[in-house]
Formats: structure tokens, sequence, C-alpha cells
């Protein structure tokens, strides 16, 4: 890992800033992709893209008087769960405005998601954040001094928990490629996605070291979230399951009638 790539005077360019720039840019042209291999909306990803980029930066509260340091990312500007929750309300707001149909924008682009957070994760590992806790062994991953991981444990084998999430998040990405494949009703990629992802967020805090106070009921603010979400967006993924199937009953029992007549 490495935090600097150069510097230019005493100006450090960082590689996590860098880094999680690229992972807005490709995020926003697999979704690019995704949309015009549907043929539709494509010509919205990129005002989407840069909506939701900024929204990221979701810690409002503290960047309204602090403008200037929105662009230092490395800083801890963004994160996932909160960052991704403020692009797609940004998304929802966009498509509004321009009478898409989000929810089914969201089907399909989602993917495209996980390559932005695989991607990020690469970043916190540049930079020694999002880190996991001792392994207790002599394996795991020893971060350089500078890094908040070795201010915090030291010289200590830690817990590759940013990088097995950046793993797991490409395999969600295919998981939910292979899905679309499927007759599924309009909104359960995206409740897929958020299910998927909030099942491997829950699991990969237990190993999770930058920060170990509970929240509630014993778990940590990420796994409550996370719980919530999935039971959410099951909910949601069971219901639109039935609205469809109702929907497509209700013609069938009509075309019926008639043709008794």
């Amino acid at each position: 890992m490495h935090q600097y790539l150069f510097h230019i005077g005493d100006f450090p360019i960082r590689m996590y800033g860098l880094v999680l720039c690229m992972s807005i840019f490709l995020a926003t042209g697999v979704a690019y992709f995704l949309a015009k291999q549907d043929g539709r909306w494509q010509q919205h990803i990129l005002d989407i893209g840069i909506y939701g980029g900024f929204a990221g930066f979701f810690d409002w509260d503290y960047y309204q008087h602090h403008l200037l340091e929105i662009p230092f990312v490395w800083q801890g500007g963004m994160a996932i769960q909160g960052g991704v929750i403020a692009g797609v309300l940004a998304g929802i707001w966009y498509c509004k405005r321009h009478q898409i149909d989000w929810l089914a924008l969201a089907d399909i682009v989602c993917p495209a998601i996980l390559i932005g957070q695989a991607i990020g994760r690469m970043a916190n590992l540049l930079n020694g954040d999002a880190f996991g806790t001792p392994t207790g062994g002599n394996f795991g991953l020893l971060y350089p001094e500078g890094t908040l991981a070795f201010k915090t444990y030291g010289a200590v084998p830690l817990w590759p928990a940013e990088v097995w999430e950046g793993q797991l998040d490409i395999v969600i990405f295919a998981l939910l490629l292979l899905f679309r494949t499927t007759d599924h009703a309009k909104g359960q990629a995206m409740c897929l996605y958020v299910m998927l992802y909030s099942a491997v967020r829950f699991g990969l805090e237990m190993l999770r070291g930058d920060y170990v106070e509970p929240f509630l009921f014993g778990l940590k603010s990420a796994q409550a979230t996370s719980l919530c979400f999935f039971l959410i967006a099951l909910g949601f993924f069971l219901y639109f399951g039935w609205r469809e199937k109702h929907t497509e009953a209700v013609p069938q029992i009509t075309n019926k009638k008639r043709s008794k007549k």
C-alpha cells in the first residue's frame, strides 16, 4: 500500500483520492454501458453520475461549513452506506425531474455500483483505513507507519476486511448480471443488490477494527443498518414479485370473461 503517489512542492497527490475518483468514473462508465445495452436513458447516465458522486459527500452538517474541504476525500467525506444512500436519492431526484422510471433504471445500473464500491475498497487499502482487527497469528495485513491502522494497532497483522469486501463486491456484481437475465419483476434487481451487499457487510463488520464500539443490541452501527436494509429490501423484493404476478393475472381474468361473452 502507498498513500502518496508523488508531491508537487509540499502538496501531496494522494492515491486514495485518485483511486476514489477513478471508482466514480468507472462506475459511471459501466452504468452507461448497461443502460445503452438496455436501450434506455443512457444519455442521462453521466449527469446522474455527477449528481450521485457529489451527493456521496453525505456529511452535510460538517461540509456546509467547510466547503473547501469537500475535495479532501481522504479525510473521510465519503462512506459506502451513507454515500450510496445519498447517491441513490440524488438519482431519484434527477429521474423525477426528467420523468424517468427510476426503479427500472436502478435495476439496469445497480451492478455498476458494485464496481465503484470494489475500487473504493482499493482506495481504503492504499490509505490504511477500513482495516480489520488483529488476526492473533502471524498472518494478515501489515500497515506502514503513517496510516490509521498502524496508529491504532501498530505493526500487528490485521484481517484484510477491506480486501475481502472488494472481492465479494465483484462476486455480487456477477450475480446481479446473472439475475438480470432472468424473468424478474421491476425493482427486484435493486433489492437483490441491497440484500447481498448488506449480508456481506454485516458479516465483515465482525472483522473490522477501525471502530469497535457497539451501537445497538451489541451490533456495530454498520451491522444495525445492514440488518435493517436487508429486511426492508427483502420485503420489497417479495412485494414487487407479488405485484407483478397480480398485475398479470388481472388482464387474464378480464380476457377470459370477455371470451365467454
